[in-house]
């Protein structure tokens, strides 16, 4: 189907609190939204984990969605995360989505009871089915307790017409492949775990998925420059320029070293919600002996 050509990086924001209510911060979200596409990332999508989607209630979700919509205002693609323990709810997630003007829904099955196959298609095909944008699946078994095969997906992908594309966030690269060996290259793939960034590119991924450009867009869009002009001594470089960062943001919890990050910045995003808790001063430390690091 028709869509948005979706490639490269595609940044994830954080949802932003307010000190004095603890309500989300629609201009800080905005300034944020701003800084990555002005960085030059080649999508935003809002309300993934990072964005603590988990942690927000419904009124709160529906406003952060729709006001990330309007700060892109469709100067890059925008693709609003949908995660929720209830198909009906996911599906009305996905309808608000579009009808704010998202152009693409990535959807995350979540599970308390255990989803068998048949009960994960049947998820799958009735979001979809509620909207006419394209649709990306989400497999990231760490936080939603549902781990999607490459041989489920691609059979999703065969059999619903606007589920056209994949995120891979499980860790494993032999995944990515296993996608390519199915569609023949055909299925755009997309990789979200950061320390699988420069594998990923190698083994095919049409973007990466990524937190990282909150903080280092410049060395994040140096990689894939490089990994798209076939300079594979400079995406290593890159690669590993980055690596400890990566790695630390993702040990330390995306919401909280993020946030922790952003202030490091100068922008102050409030503190994660609860149960997450602020990053210490220890940590904090090191963060910012990375960050000059990479400056």
């Amino acid at each position: 189907m028709a869509g948005p050509t979706l490639e490269g990086i595609i940044a994830y924001p954080v949802t932003p609190f307010a000190p004095a209510d603890g309500g989300i911060n629609l201009a800080r979200l905005t300034t944020l939204i701003d800084r990555l596409v002005d960085a030059g990332c080649h999508a935003v999508a809002p309300l993934g984990s990072t964005g603590e989607s988990a942690y927000l209630d419904d009124q709160e979700w529906f406003t952060a969605a729709e006001a990330s919509v309007a700060a892109v205002a469709g100067r890059v693609p925008t693709v609003v995360g949908i995660a929720d323990l209830t198909t009906r709810k996911a599906v009305r997630r996905a309808r608000f989505a579009e009808q704010v003007g998202a152009d693409a829904v990535m959807v995350l099955p979540l599970s308390y009871w255990k989803l068998d196959e048949r009960e994960i298609t049947r998820h799958f095909t009735e979001v979809a089915g509620a909207v006419s944008v394209p649709v990306m699946i989400y497999n990231n078994p760490a936080t939603s307790g549902v781990d999607l095969s490459p041989e489920l997906m691609v059979s999703l992908v065969e059999r619903v017409e606007n589920i056209t594309m994949v995120k891979e966030s499980s860790g494993d690269v032999q995944r990515m492949h296993r996608l390519t060996q199915l569609t023949g290259g055909e299925l755009p793939f997309f990789n979200g775990s950061n320390p699988l960034a420069l594998e990923a590119f190698a083994a095919g991924a049409a973007g990466w998925c990524t937190a990282a450009p909150c903080l280092i867009p410049g060395a994040v869009l140096e990689l894939h420059r490089a990994v798209r002009v076939g300079d594979l001594d400079a995406a290593r470089q890159a690669f590993y320029r980055q690596l400890p960062l990566l790695q630390f943001i993702l040990r330390g919890g995306l919401p909280t070293t993020v946030k922790a990050g952003l202030a490091l910045r100068g922008l102050d995003v409030g503190e994660p919600r609860h149960p997450l808790l602020p990053l210490d001063d220890e940590r904090t430390l090191r963060l910012a002996e990375l960050l000059a690091t990479l400056d």
